[in-house]
C-alpha cells in the first residue's frame, strides 16, 4: 500500500450562503482550488475532489489540474453521498488511507493536514481535535472504507462510524495551527475575509 490520498468534499449547493461554497473566493482563489492545494501541501498524493452543485462552473473557475475530479450526481442527498463517491473512486488505487478535507473549512491549512496524515495506514482512524473536540481533517484507513460508506447517510459522513469506534480513533491536537469553523453564513464569510457581496465572491 502507498501513502495517504487527499479527499476533498466540495459538492454542496451552499444554500444558506447563496451559492456553492466551492466557488467562494478567498484572496482571489476559489475554495475548491485552495482545498486541493492544502491537501497537496500537507503531503497527500494524489488528491481527489468531489464536485456536485454547479460542477461545470467550478471546473471553469478553479484550477483543479492537480486533482482527480469526481462528479457526484447524487449530491443533493447530502454529504454522505459525496463521501461514498470519493471512497469508491479510490477503490482501484493502492492508497492506504484517505485524508478527508471539507471545502468550506478555509481555516484548516497544510500543518493540520500533515499532523493527521502522519498517522496513515490501512487500519488508521484519526481526526484533528480542537479544545479536545473531534473535527476535521479526518483520516480513514482503507480497512474501514466499506464500513464507513455503509453507515454514511444524509449529511452524516464518517461521524457515526468514528463514534462507534470510540477510543480506537487517534485524536491529533491541532489547536493553534488551524480553525475548523466552516463557512455557512455571510458572517462566517466575513470572518475569513470572504466578501459576501459586491466583490462577486463566487467569481465570474
Amino acid at each position: 500500500m502507498s501513502g495517504v490520498v487527499g479527499l476533498v468534499l466540495a459538492a454542496g449547493a451552499g444554500r444558506r450562503i447563496g451559492g456553492p461554497k466551492a466557488l467562494l473566493r478567498l484572496r482571489g482563489t476559489p475554495l475548491a482550488e485552495r482545498a486541493v492545494q492544502v491537501a497537496r501541501d500537507g503531503g497527500c498524493a494524489p488528491v481527489v475532489v468531489v464536485l456536485g452543485a454547479a460542477a461545470d462552473r467550478v471546473r471553469a473557475a478553479a484550477d483543479l489540474t492537480a486533482a482527480t475530479v469526481v462528479v457526484n450526481p447524487a449530491w443533493e442527498s447530502g454529504l454522505a453521498s459525496s463521501l461514498r463517491a470519493g471512497l469508491a473512486a479510490l477503490a482501484d488505487t493502492d492508497a492506504a488511507a484517505a485524508l478527508v478535507l471539507l471545502v468550506d473549512t478555509p481555516g484548516i491549512g497544510p500543518e493540520a493536514v500533515r499532523r493527521v496524515a502522519a498517522h496513515g495506514d490501512e487500519r488508521a482512524l484519526a481526526c484533528a481535535t480542537y479544545g479536545g473536540r473531534r473535527s476535521h481533517p479526518m483520516l480513514l484507513g482503507r480497512a474501514h472504507w466499506a464500513g464507513i460508506a455503509a453507515g454514511a447517510a444524509g449529511d452524516v459522513g464518517a461521524r457515526r462510524y468514528l463514534r462507534a469506534a470510540g477510543t480506537a480513533v487517534m485524536e491529533v491536537p491541532c489547536d493553534g495551527v488551524a480553525d475548523p469553523t466552516d463557512v455557512d453564513t455571510a458572517d462566517d464569510a466575513r470572518r475569513y475575509g470572504i466578501a459576501p457581496g459586491g466583490a462577486a465572491p463566487w467569481g465570474p
